[in-house]
């Protein structure tokens, strides 16, 4: 197991994203978001882009877990790649200084390179581990086949096909399953709400747990306590 992948297991990784529209987008407010979770004892970080990566380098060696997508996302996002499709991208965010390179590990179709390639050329170009976002457990042996070195659920419930699992829970059962079947490193990520899933997780042997809007995402928090609170209101 490689040093980068030491120093998260059992750990919290926090995914620090926002859209363009979002207050939180602005750059110095997403940055010190990142400092927050930091000193509040994240052990890694989960970043879109190589403007984040490259500000949050300044001033932390943190492992960072990066990737790129488009902003705004396709209309189309559920049928397409969009987590760092392509090498130039995967490479973009290596030279910012991303430790770990996080791309689709989905079976839906590819503008570029095939998965394997990609897997490939990141290992052997970049000397970087990849993380794959799977959503069943067959892609997720599908990229262990590939020479993935973490498997991760974060498409779960967020591609045509899985789009049942997208409710208040995260996919436990994948997790799960994947733990058993795969023999490298399970990261949980998607709907991660409570403490008590982020135990289940490492109960149910996840390497990590990737937490983001349930940390980050002020209004999706307020939201969620406002809908909870709704029938008292009248």
């Amino acid at each position: 197991m490689s040093e980068i992948l030491k120093k998260i297991r059992k750990k919290i990784i926090i995914s620090c994203q926002a859209s363009s529209g979002e207050p939180i987008y602005d750059e110095n407010c997403l940055q010190s978001i990142i400092k927050s979770v930091i000193n509040g004892g994240a052990a890694g970080l989960r970043l879109a882009g190589v403007k984040d990566i490259e500000e949050t380098r300044k001033f932390s060696d943190i492992p960072i877990i990066g990737i790129t997508k488009p902003d705004p996302l396709p209309k189309n996002w559920r049928d397409v790649v969009y987590i760092t499709p392509t090498f130039e991208d995967a490479k973009r965010i290596s030279d910012a200084g991303a430790d770990i390179i996080a791309i689709d590990g989905t079976s839906r179709k590819r503008p570029k390179e095939n998965l394997a390639e990609l897997i490939e050329k990141i290992h052997t170009e970049l000397k970087k581990p990849v993380m794959v976002d799977c959503a069943t457990i067959k892609e997720g042996l599908m990229c262990k086949l590939f020479g993935a070195d973490i498997i991760s659920t974060t498409l779960s419930g967020y591609t045509q096909n899985t789009l049942e699992k997208n409710n208040e829970e995260p996919d436990f059962d994948l997790l799960e399953n994947l733990v058993k079947a795969v023999g490298c490193p399970v990261i949980l990520e998607g709907r991660i709400w409570t403490v008590e899933h982020a135990q289940k997780a490492f109960e149910l042997g996840a390497h990590s747990v990737v937490i983001g809007s349930a940390v980050t995402r002020p209004q999706l928090i307020t939201k969620r306590f406002i809908d909870a609170v709704r029938v008292f209101s009248g």
